[in-house]
C-alpha cells in the first residue's frame, strides 16, 4: 500500500523543509520494521520547488496471518487461501495508518526542533493515496475530509475491471487531498483516524486506551466533525461502550471550546466525593463471584467450566493465580471460537496460556478426558436439557468424571414473578426446557447427591427475597467416602 505527500516552495522557504518536518532526509531511502510486515520511506523528488515524500508499506501476509490467527477481513477459519490472499498488502487501511504513526511519530505531534516554525504553520499539501477502500462510496469521503479545510477533496472511483465497464466501480477510490490550510500535523492524524473509519475494519484488537488515542489524534477538528458519531462509532471497532465514551468526551470538548473554558470547568456538574449511589450489580456476575467463592473454599485448583458458552466464567477464573488449569467444555464449536476470542488466547503469554483449554464435548456421554479435575461448573446448564436426558449428564459428570466438588446453578422458577419484563408462564430463555421450584431443585441435588456419593450444600444468589426465594439457585456438591466405595457406586448406577 502506498501514500504521498507533496509541497511546493521557493528558494528562501524550500520544499524540501518536508524532510525536516518529517524527521527522514530526502537523500536517503529508509526502511523500518512493523509487526506486518516492512514501510519504506523515499522521496521521488526533493527541489527547492516540489518536494514529495512516499511511503510504501510492504505487508508479510504470513506474518498477517499468523498474528491475526485468522482474523479481519478475508481471515475466516474455513476459509483457508482468502488468509492469504486478500486486499490488505494493496489498500490503505489500519495497517497502513499504523505504519504511518510508526514512521512519522514525531511528525504527527507537530514536533520539528529544526524548524519550530514551519511544522506550526499551514503549508501546501498534496496527499494522494492511489488505492483507499471506502464502505460508504466517494461521497463519505468527500463528507469525512470535506469539513477538514481541504481546498479540494478528489475521491475518484476504481474499475472492477476497466475491460469490463459493465461490472461498475469497486468499493474502492483513489484518494487526493489539496489545500493551504492545514499543518502537517493535522493532514497526519486525520490520515491517522480516517484511513481505518472508511476501511470499516481494523487489524488489531481495540482496546480502552483506543478512546485516548481516538481523541489525541482527533484534537482539533474531531469534536465538531458533522460525521462524528459515525467515525467515533467505526474507529472503535463499533464497540459500542467505548463509542459512548469517545461521544461524550467529544461533546464535554465541543462545550468547552465553544464557551472558551477548559473541560474540568464544564464537566463540574457531579462532586465525585458525594457520589455513594451504586450502580447494581449484574445477575450473571453475582453468579460468577458466588461460584468462585465456592471453588475457593473446596480448595480447587484444577477445574471444569462444563458448557462454558462464550467463556466468561473461564476468563474470571483466569484472573486468580490459585486455578492452576482451567478447561472449557461446550458442545458448540462456535461459542469455544467466540471463547476464545474473548480471551485473545492467540495472543495470551505462554505461561497463561497454559493454563486454560478449550474442547468441544457433549455433556451427555463420558468422556475420559474429564476425570481428575478437582472441581466442575455447571452454570446455568442443566435446564437446556430435555428432562430424560438429564440421567445421562448426571452419570458423566457425577460418576465418570467424578471431581471432589461439583457447583451448580440454575434459575428459581418461582423468582420469575419479579421480573417486569418477563411475561406469566414464560420462562427466562426460550432454549429452557424447564425451570425448578427450590423445592423442585434440592429433590433432585439429593437424589443426585445419593446416588453418586456426593454431599450437598446450598445457596442463594442474588436478592434473597422472603417470599420466592433467589433468582438463581446454586448447589455445592462434595464427594464422599472411600475411592473404592465411589468406584463402586459409580458402577451400580
Amino acid at each position: 500500500m502506498f501514500l504521498t505527500i507533496s509541497t511546493t516552495g521557493t528558494p528562501e522557504r524550500p520544499a524540501t523543509d518536508l524532510g525536516f518536518l518529517l524527521h527522514k532526509h530526502p537523500e536517503r531511502a529508509q526502511a523500518f520494521s512493523t509487526s506486518h510486515g516492512t514501510a519504506h520511506v523515499l522521496y521521488p523528488e526533493a527541489t527547492a520547488e516540489h518536494c514529495t515524500a512516499a511511503l510504501l508499506l510492504e505487508v508479510d501476509p504470513v506474518a498477517l496471518v499468523r498474528r491475526g490467527k485468522g482474523k479481519g477481513r478475508g481471515g475466516a477459519p474455513d476459509a483457508a487461501l482468502a488468509q492469504y490472499v486478500n486486499d490488505r498488502p494493496y489498500a490503505a487501511s489500519s495497517l497502513l495508518a499504523v505504519a504511518l504513526a510508526q514512521v512519522f511519530k514525531t511528525a504527527l505531534h507537530g514536533v520539528c526542533r529544526a524548524l519550530p516554525e514551519r511544522a506550526a504553520e499551514p503549508l501546501p499539501l498534496r496527499i494522494e493515496v492511489p488505492v483507499l477502500p471506502a464502505r460508504g462510496g466517494a461521497e463519505l469521503v468527500r463528507a469525512l475530509f470535506g469539513p477538514l479545510g481541504w481546498s479540494t477533496v478528489e475521491a475518484e472511483p476504481v474499475v472492477l475491471d476497466a475491460e469490463f465497464p459493465e461490472w461498475g466501480d469497486s468499493r474502492y477510490v483513489r484518494l487526493v487531498l489539496e489545500g493551504d490550510g492545514l499543518r502537517l500535523a493535522d493532514a497526519l492524524n486525520q490520515l491517522y483516524v480516517l484511513l481505518p473509519v472508511l476501511d470499516d475494519a481494523k487489524h488489531y484488537w481495540v482496546a480502552p486506551d483506543e478512546v485516548d488515542k481516538l481523541l489525541r489524534a482527533g484534537e482539533g477538528w474531531l469534536a465538531a466533525h458533522p460525521r462524528r458519531e459515525l467515525i467515533t462509532t467505526r474507529y472503535l471497532s463499533r464497540r459500542r461502550g467505548l463509542a459512548r465514551e469517545a461521544s461524550e468526551r467529544l461533546e464535554l470538548l465541543r462545550l468547552a471550546e465553544v464557551d472558551g473554558l477548559d473541560v474540568e470547568d464544564v464537566d463540574n456538574a457531579v462532586d465525585e466525593t458525594s457520589d455513594t449511589e451504586e450502580r447494581p450489580v449484574p445477575l450473571a456476575e453475582q453468579r460468577r463471584t458466588a461460584i468462585l467463592a465456592a471453588l475457593r473454599s473446596a480448595g480447587a485448583a484444577r477445574v471444569l467450566d462444563l458448557g462454558c458458552g462464550q467463556g466468561q466464567l473461564v476468563q474470571a477464573l483466569l484472573k486468580d493465580v490459585r486455578f492452576t488449569e482451567i478447561v472449557g467444555v461446550d458442545v458448540s464449536v462456535r461459542a469455544l471460537t467466540v471463547a476464545a476470542r474473548r480471551m485473545r488466547l492467540d495472543r495470551m503469554g505462554e505461561r497463561q496460556a497454559a493454563r486454560v483449554s478449550l474442547v468441544q464435548g457433549s455433556l451427555a456421554y463420558t468422556d475420559k478426558r474429564l476425570t481428575g479435575y478437582d472441581a466442575a461448573v455447571l452454570s446455568e446448564v442443566i435446564e437446556h436439557l430435555d428432562l430424560p436426558r438429564l440421567p445421562a449428564l448426571e452419570f458423566a459428570v457425577f460418576g465418570s468424571a467424578r471431581p471432589r466438588t461439583v457447583v451448580v446453578t440454575t434459575p428459581n422458577v418461582e423468582y420469575n414473578v419479579r421480573w417486569e419484563s418477563l411475561p406469566a408462564g414464560h420462562v427466562r430463555h426460550g432454549d429452557h426446557r424447564f425451570e425448578w421450584t427450590r423445592a423442585e431443585f434440592r429433590e433432585w441435588a439429593e437424589g443426585v447427591a445419593g446416588r453418586y456419593g456426593y454431599g450437598v450444600a446450598y445457596a442463594p444468589v442474588g436478592p434473597d427475597d422472603p417470599e420466592v426465594g433467589p433468582p438463581t439457585q446454586m448447589a455445592v456438591f462434595t464427594r464422599t467416602g472411600t475411592e473404592d466405595d465411589e468406584k463402586a457406586k459409580g458402577d451400580r448406577a
